[in-house]
């Protein structure tokens, strides 16, 4: 996996710099996704891997994903990887570039696992405090972790802020222990 998204790094940085050159990261952002889901569709990923499937067909399946959204830069991104047998990594590229559109729009995502279900109410009255302590705009995704026993955690790109009770119980345990 970390080998994937190392060659996908040079591609979906120069991808970003043409589409923030063309000033519609938005649009851009779309179409990336797209074929990243395209790419990653268990049946296309297939044909990208035959030695069957002419080259040309890839690309132009990839083509049409997008139909004419930002044409001629886009195309000739499919087929630079197409050329280079990189069209597998469109969901790498894909990734990469929506993380540097969101650093760009200084938003980040940010993981909120709780011991509960929590609803949308409460994630919204929770997102302005965590965008105070992370000093950024969050986007946030819930995902439940019985074993927390209690509270939450919040995960925003390498940093985490730990307010559960099993993460309380284990600093208690490290303590105790030293």
């Amino acid at each position: 996996m970390a080998e994937s998204v190392t060659i996908a790094r040079p591609y979906a940085e120069a991808l970003f710099r043409v589409a923030k050159e063309s000033g519609n990261l938005a649009k851009w952002s779309e179409c990336v996704t797209q074929l990243g889901q395209l790419a990653g569709n268990p049946e296309v990923r297939a044909a990208i891997g035959n030695p069957n499937v002419a080259a040309t067909q890839l690309v132009d399946l990839f083509r049409s994903a997008c139909g004419t959204a930002v044409e001629a830069e886009l195309s000739n991104f499919v087929q630079l990887l197409s050329k280079n047998d990189r069209l597998a990594l469109l969901p790498e590229i894909a990734g990469l570039y929506e993380s540097y559109k969101q650093a760009e729009e200084g938003l980040k995502q940010a993981e909120i696992i709780s011991a509960f279900p929590i609803d949308a109410s409460q994630v919204n009255a929770l997102v302005p405090q965590l965008e105070a302590v992370f000093n950024t705009r969050l986007e946030t995704s819930v995902t439940v972790d019985p074993t927390l026993i209690g509270g939450i955690k919040v995960v925003v790109g390498d940093q985490m802020l730990d307010a559960s009770v099993r993460g309380k119980l284990d600093a208690m345990a490290t303590a105790l222990n030293h």
